[in-house]
């Protein structure tokens, strides 16, 4: 196509907008990963509060389905402001998402009423909405960060946007380890049998302090313009992309403006997402993009509730006889130092290597390294794991697998599916993904609660689930080897052309086999 303001980004220098455009974009990653995490302490505070007839902790079934009804709204809110995304475009939408996120944050904090049934039914259908706005972070923030950036740099801008989830997490635990501090020193620091009024405020405060960093980037987000990529591809306005850029970056308009009326309106192919055009063309790609990311959100997930019983190797062993606040201080501070030793560190080196060495190599060396992971915790888990003497070795293992999550598929889904496809299907690809993740994540967070539930007598529950994660991991590293392209180093024009001829190619050799396989199963025996 060759259109002077696609080439000037493509080979525009690192410029203070691009950081700006990280930090903008990033918030509702932060958000996703504030949320996701703060809510197993605030399950903890919540037991105490409202589940003094339980033994003062909340039923499994409760925690999976806080998180379960968040992640549906995140699967619906991609798919539709994937859609929007394409439809509309990506600054129209973009700030609606964030809206949604700040709105509903506060509102999990003002779940309306005291009673049991009341709040968890008002919790539930805010966390709803805010799962709606995440989702629709996800595709515009990773699509407009893409568009954005230059080719050679790319990875590396699109990972710092989804490594603000990492940022995010250090956050909830810090929030939660702050005001529950200053609540416990308020209430008098009251003794284990008795939860203060106070308590019920602290679990809401803590999730309405997460839509502050968020609020903070929503003017910023309203004063970008549209990605110009969108402008010149889609809209078939080439000028006004141009006249974009210029606002943005340290560009020249002389230097992107084009010459010839004909490349003022690229002429581009022109079939609908629902067609064998796309299928043959890009069909193979959203395979491997929905394939992958559903296969890391299964382990993803269900790690992040496997955090309650690694904590309980590491809380004092008095930790039921302490304060509603302490116990929940106890268990953020852990959530911290998991942050800060394994997460954070993982998210981090895959911005620096993602441009170096690829996309794929990355993709399968975290999905192999974690597969080693979890087969090393499972296999001796009766026999070795099981004991005081080995705890620190098993929690090593454990956040090695989350180092290897983010320094891999955790990091590398986000990033292809922003990569692979036309600028018109771009943001509706990124968030057919996605939500084929959320429907893993949903998946890995109700199973295995189910698998691993009260069955630590035999151990068996535990061990198994342990062992599915590693197969689910190792389906991954086939999933990448034989189905996931490269996209390190070329623009995204130049992906798309190479998508399209890679997808023929795949349905000719698919159908090939597939007749090959028919004619020798129907072929007379030889006698």
């Amino acid at each position: 196509m060759g259109l002077k303001v696609l080439s000037a980004l493509d080979t525009a220098k690192t410029q203070l907008y691009h950081f700006k455009a990280i930090v903008i974009a990033g918030m509702g990653l932060f958000t996703d990963a504030y949320d996701l995490f703060s809510i197993t302490p605030i399950m903890t505070i919540l037991g105490r509060v409202y589940y003094q007839d339980q033994h003062y902790e909340t039923p499994a079934t409760v925690k999976s389905a806080m998180l379960a009804v968040a992640l549906l709204g995140t699967a619906i809110g991609q798919l539709g402001f994937g859609i929007l995304g394409d439809r509309v475009g990506r600054r129209r939408v973009y700030g609606l998402a964030l809206a949604l996120m700040v709105v509903s944050s506060i509102g999990c904090g003002f779940s309306i009423c005291t009673t049991r049934s009341c709040v968890l039914v008002s919790l539930g259908f805010f966390r709803f909405l805010l799962g709606l706005g995440i989702g629709g972070d996800y595709p515009l923030s990773a699509t407009i960060m893409s568009e954005f950036a230059n080719k050679k740099t790319r990875g590396a801008f699109i990972a710092a946007v989804f490594s603000m989830q990492g940022f995010g997490i250090l956050a909830s635990a810090t929030v939660t380890m702050t005001v529950c501090s200053i609540f416990d020193r308020a209430s008098n620091y009251p003794t284990s049998n008795r939860t203060p009024m106070g308590a019920d405020i602290a679990w809401r405060l803590i999730l309405m302090l997460g839509a502050v960093p968020a609020a903070m980037t929503y003017y910023w987000r309203m004063m970008m313009p549209e990605t110009a990529r969108y402008t010149a591809l889609v809209e078939r306005n080439v000028a006004q992309a141009a006249k974009d850029m210029e606002k943005v970056l340290d560009v020249s308009l002389v230097d992107i403006t084009e010459d010839s009326l004909m490349s003022m309106s690229p002429s581009l192919p022109n079939f609908p997402f629902f067609s064998n055009q796309f299928l043959r063309r890009h069909g193979r790609d959203l395979l491997s993009c929905a394939a992958s990311w559903f296969l890391i959100d299964i382990v993803f997930y269900s790690s992040n509730l496997f955090q309650s019983k690694i904590y309980t190797q590491f809380l004092p062993s008095n930790q039921n006889s302490i304060n509603v606040y302490r116990q929940a201080f106890n268990e953020a501070k852990l959530q911290a130092i998991v942050a800060i030793c394994s997460t954070i560190p993982g998210y981090w080196i895959s911005v620096f290597f993602i441009d170096r060495l690829g996309r794929v190599t990355i993709q399968i060396i975290g999905f192999l390294f974690m597969a080693i992971g979890y087969l090393v915790i499972a296999i001796p888990y009766n026999s070795f794991w099981d004991s005081d003497k080995h705890k620190y070795g098993f929690m090593l293992f454990y956040c090695l697998t989350f180092f290897f999550s983010n320094f891999g598929p955790n990091t590398t889904t986000f990033i292809l599916p922003a990569e692979l496809f036309p600028a018109r299907f771009r943001s509706t690809c990124h968030g057919i993904s996605g939500a084929a993740g959320k429907i893993g994540a949903i998946i890995g967070a109700v199973g295995f609660l189910w698998a691993s539930h009260d069955r630590k007598e035999e151990g068996i529950g535990m061990k198994a689930s342990l062992m599915l994660l590693g197969g689910v991991s190792l389906a991954g590293v086939v999933v990448t080897y034989f189905f996931t392209r490269e996209t390190t180093g070329r623009s995204l024009e130049e992906n798309e052309k190479e998508d399209e001829y890679a997808g023929i190619l795949f349905l000719r050799r698919f159908r090939f086999h597939s007749h090959h396989a028919t004619a020798t199963t129907t072929a007379p025996p030889i006698h």
